[in-house]
C-alpha cells in the first residue's frame, strides 16, 4: 500500500506555488465579501461584529417551489458523481478482513464520549459552570474511536502511525472553520445561543476549541471509510487534465462575482458559503500551479470525491445530533428551505456537507505538504499512503 513519496508530495517550486495559490485564494475569499458590502454602501461594522450577536439579515420564508428546485438541482449534481464513483468502485482494492482487537485508547474514547454525551444533554447543577465545554470532549472521543476502528480493520491509523500529521490538523482546523464563521456573517444561516454575555476573548477561546476538531474528525473518518470500502489506484495519466485552465477561469470569475454579492443578496447566494471556497481555492491552484486535486476526474478520483463528501456528511450527522440537546448550541435560519428538520438542520442543509468534505480534502492536502519532511521517506503507514492516494 505504499506510494512513492516524491511523486505524492510536491516540493521546491511546486510546493511554493501551491502555497502562493492558497494564500491568494484565501485573500480573495476574505476581501471580496467585504468589498461587496462596501460597494453596496452597507455598514461594514455590523458584519464584523464580535461576538456575533445582532441579527441583521431578514431571511425569506419557506417556499415549496424553490425547495423543489433546490432538491432537483442537488440530485442532478449528486447522481452523476455517484454513478462514476460506483464504476470506479469496481476497481477498488478491497482491504483484507483481518480484524484486530479494539485498542485500549479506543475504549478510552468510548468512555470519554459516553460521559461527555451524558453531561452535554443533562443539566446537573454541579456541572453548570462547565456545561458549555462538552462539545470538544465529544469530538476528541469521536476521533479516538474512529481511529481505533481503522486500526482494528487495517492495523494502521492516523493516531498510531502519523500522530504529528493528526496533531497538525487541529490548529489548521481552527483557522479553517473560523473562516466559515466569517463567511456566515454575510448570510447569517446559523447563529449561536448563549454567547451574548461572553467577552470577545472568552467567545474566541470557547469557539476555537471545538473548531479545532473539525478537520481531524473528517480526515479520520475518510481514512476509516477508505479502509472499509477500498482504495482505488490512480495513475498519473488518469489524473491529468489538459483543459482545466478554461474551467478554472470560469469558476473563479463566477465564484468571485457571487462573493461580491453575497452580502447584498444573501437569500439568493447563500449556497456560495459552501461552494465558493472550493471553487476559488481549486481554481487558483490550477492557474498558479497547473493542477488541483479536485479538478482531476480520472476513474479513481470519483471514488475519493465520494469518500471525502461522505466523511463530512457522516461527521455532520454527529455534529447536528450532539448539538440538538446541548446547552451551548447553534440554530439555523436558512431561506426558502427551512423545513423538514433533522435535529436543528433543515433536511436540504445537509447537502452543504458534501462540498465541505472536498474543502476538507484540499486543506488536509496542504497540511500534508506542510508536515512532510524529505527525511521521512518510504513510509508505508495506512495514514500516509491513504492521504497520498486520496489527495494527490
Amino acid at each position: 500500500m505504499s506510494t512513492n513519496r516524491d511523486t505524492a508530495i510536491p516540493r521546491g517550486p511546486d510546493g511554493c506555488k501551491r502555497c502562493i495559490a492558497t494564500v491568494a485564494a484565501f485573500l480573495l475569499l476574505i476581501i471580496l465579501p467585504v468589498l461587496g458590502i462596501w460597494l453596496a454602501e452597507k455598514p461594514i461594522g455590523s458584519y464584523l461584529e464580535f461576538p456575533p450577536i445582532t441579527r441583521y439579515v431578514q431571511h425569506a420564508r419557506f417556499s415549496g417551489s424553490i425547495f423543489a428546485i433546490f432538491s432537483g438541482t442537488i440530485l442532478m449534481m449528486i447522481v452523476p458523481v455517484l454513478v462514476h464513483a460506483w464504476r470506479s468502485r469496481l476497481t477498488a482494492r478491497q482491504p483484507p478482513l483481518t480484524y484486530r482487537s479494539f485498542p485500549w485508547w479506543g475504549w478510552s474514547g468510548v468512555v470519554l464520549g459516553g460521559g461527555a454525551w451524558v453531561l452535554a444533554w443533562t443539566r446537573f447543577e454541579w456541572f453548570k459552570a462547565f456545561q458549555h465545554l462538552t462539545f470538544s470532549p465529544l469530538w476528541i472521543a469521536y476521533i479516538l474511536v474512529v481511529n481505533a476502528l481503522t486500526f482494528r480493520q487495517s492495523g494502521r491509523c492516523l493516531l498510531k502511525d502519523r500522530p504529528v500529521y493528526l496533531l497538525a490538523l487541529f490548529p489548521f482546523s481552527a483557522v479553517f472553520w473560523w473562516f466559515f464563521e466569517y463567511l456566515n456573517r454575510f448570510v447569517q444561516n446559523w447563529y449561536y445561543v448563549g454567547c451574548a454575555e461572553m467577552t470577545p476573548l472568552k467567545y474566541f477561546v470557547m469557539a476555537t476549541l471545538p473548531f479545532s476538531t473539525v478537520l481531524p474528525a473528517v480526515a479520520s473518518t475518510f481514512e476509516w471509510l477508505e479502509t472499509r470500502l477500498g482504495a482505488v489506484p490512480v495513475t498519473p495519466e488518469q489524473a491529468t487534465r489538459r483543459d482545466t485552465k478554461v474551467w478554472a477561469w470560469t469558476f473563479l470569475l463566477l465564484a468571485s462575482a457571487g462573493l461580491l454579492g453575497i452580502g447584498s443578496y444573501p437569500d439568493l447566494l447563500f449556497p456560495l458559503l459552501w461552494i465558493a471556497p472550493l471553487l476559488v481555492i481549486a481554481s487558483t491552484q490550477v492557474l498558479v500551479t497547473g493542477d488541483a486535486p479536485v479538478f482531476r476526474v480520472g476513474p479513481g478520483e470519483w471514488h475519493r470525491i465520494c469518500l471525502w463528501a461522505l466523511a463530512a456528511l457522516l461527521c455532520g450527522f454527529f455534529w447536528e445530533m450532539w448539538n440538538f440537546f446541548s446547552f451551548a448550541k447553534w440554530v439555523y435560519a436558512v431561506p426558502y428551505v427551512n423545513r423538514f428538520h433533522c435535529f436543528e438542520m433543515p433536511l436540504l442543509g445537509y447537502a452543504g456537507y458534501l462540498p465541505f468534505g472536498l474543502e476538507c480534502a484540499v486543506v488536509a492536502r496542504l497540511v500534508e505538504q506542510w508536515v512532510s519532511s524529505p527525511s521521512r521517506k518510504g513510509s508505508s503507514s495506512c495514514g500516509s499512503s491513504s492521504y497520498r492516494r486520496g489527495l494527490r
